[in-house]
């Protein structure tokens, strides 16, 4: 009877599908920014209501929440909403409506594929469609409209805060891959994003002419250490294991040729693949700048703004979303994901749960490539039917993992 539940969850979800694309291509032409989700909120909410779903409103925040089945909980889904402050290059018919802003991210699938996974789940349970089951699924599971991922750091850890979480054995969710083909995904058990955190450095001294450095604290050759000093030191005060990257994207000091300037800013993110070193990294940041600094007597400010930590994917949850894939897909349709080291909030979540995140593959074979947060990146559209058939196939997993659990 497994097969036959996964071929009936399969066979509704190809139902679905093309509503989900037009689902998606209305996110899409109206994209909507970190906390200012109102729209999508309200269109999310709308689709739920109308399966006979109960969806529940953030009270603080933009976002919802909805439960599906019956009972305890046997796992969480999340799906972000928000898109990126990014010009649209595609030209599609369902492009961006809103100048300067678009899903570069293709948070629009993830979020398709959520209501696909709640819609695929009510259905299932309306229909007692579960190895014969009578009480419907048997269990519960709740799908997350989570807002604001691209901020630091993050709506996940508002998500946290108002106790979403908090009835959920396990989490899951999934990230679009341009470098993955559609009809794969990509695992891995571990660390599969980076931390992320905001580093500035602010320097003050004594400015003047630029022929007598010796009467300043030469601003500019300070900014110039700190800048390729730093990040040399920090590389050898880590464990080379722990993968860690301090890279700078913006220095500003002077505004004419002959003077020294009197302050000075670097701006940069510092990237960390290891949980403990993340949270050891600021005390020894502090320590290296001081030092880098010191023979130049320049004053120094050191601003760390932690964003999110890594996402840590548990081995058990990666092995339920593996024999999920493998149902779907094939075993030839998994990859192992390469580390990323960009930031993901999700981790925020797997801080508090056991949970795992999967690439989802939405590049065309043959077809051009793109990059995430891009104002050209095209996804194929395909990917929302395998990255639901997957969710859905992992819930039911989860749910009879529960089971197993209850019976003992």
């Amino acid at each position: 009877m497994l097969k036959a539940a996964h071929a009936s969850a399969a066979e509704l979800v190809d139902a679905l599908e093309p509503k989900l694309v037009t689902v998606r291509r209305d996110l899409h032409a109206h994209p909507e920014l970190s906390w200012k989700e109102e729209r999508t909120t309200e269109k999310l909410a709308a689709h739920l209501r109308a399966a006979g779903l109960d969806p529940q409103l953030m009270p603080e925040t933009t976002g919802l929440y909805v439960d599906v089945g019956e009972g305890e909980f046997a796992a969480g889904f999340r799906g972000d909403i928000d898109a990126l402050p990014v010009e649209e290059l595609t030209e599609l018919p369902f492009a961006s409506t809103h100048p300067g802003v678009t899903h570069a991210c293709g948070h629009d699938i993830h979020t398709t594929v959520a209501l696909g996974v709640a819609l695929s789940l009510q259905q299932l349970h309306e229909n007692r469609i579960d190895d014969g089951d009578p009480a419907g699924l048997g269990a519960s599971v709740r799908v997350i409209f989570q807002p604001a991922e691209e901020t630091m750091p993050g709506g996940a850890l508002e998500m946290v805060r108002q106790d979403v979480l908090s009835p959920l054995p396990r989490i899951f969710a999934l990230h679009c891959d341009p470098r993955i083909d559609v009809g794969r995904i990509g695992t891995r058990i571990g660390a599969i994003t980076s931390a992320a955190d905001v580093v500035r450095i602010n320097v003050a001294g004594r400015g003047g002419h630029t022929s007598r450095p010796h009467l300043t604290e030469d601003m500019i050759s300070a900014l110039a250490h700190i800048a390729s000093t730093v990040p040399a030191v920090l590389s050898r005060r880590v464990d080379v294991r722990s993968a860690v990257s301090l890279v700078w994207g913006q220095i500003e000091a002077g505004s004419a040729h002959n003077a020294i300037p009197s302050t000075g800013t670097l701006v940069g993110t510092m990237r960390i693949l290891d949980a403990d070193a993340w949270r050891d990294a600021g005390k020894l940041l502090d320590q290296i700048v001081e030092q880098v600094a010191a023979p130049y007597g320049v004053e120094v400010e050191l601003e760390h703004i932690r964003g999110v930590p890594p996402v840590i994917n548990n081995e058990r949850e990666t092995t339920l979303l593996e024999n999920a894939g493998r149902e779907v897909l094939g075993s030839e349709g998994l990859e192992l994901a390469p580390q990323s080291m960009g930031g993901e909030d999700f981790a925020w979540m797997t801080q508090e749960l056991p949970g795992a995140m999967f690439r989802l593959g939405t590049n065309t074979p043959g077809g051009p490539e793109f990059d995430l947060h891009r104002g050209d990146y095209v996804p194929d559209e395909r990917a929302i039917g395998y990255g639901t058939k997957i969710m859905v196939t992992t819930a039911l997993g989860a749910i009879r993992e529960l089971r197993r659990t209850q019976s003992r």
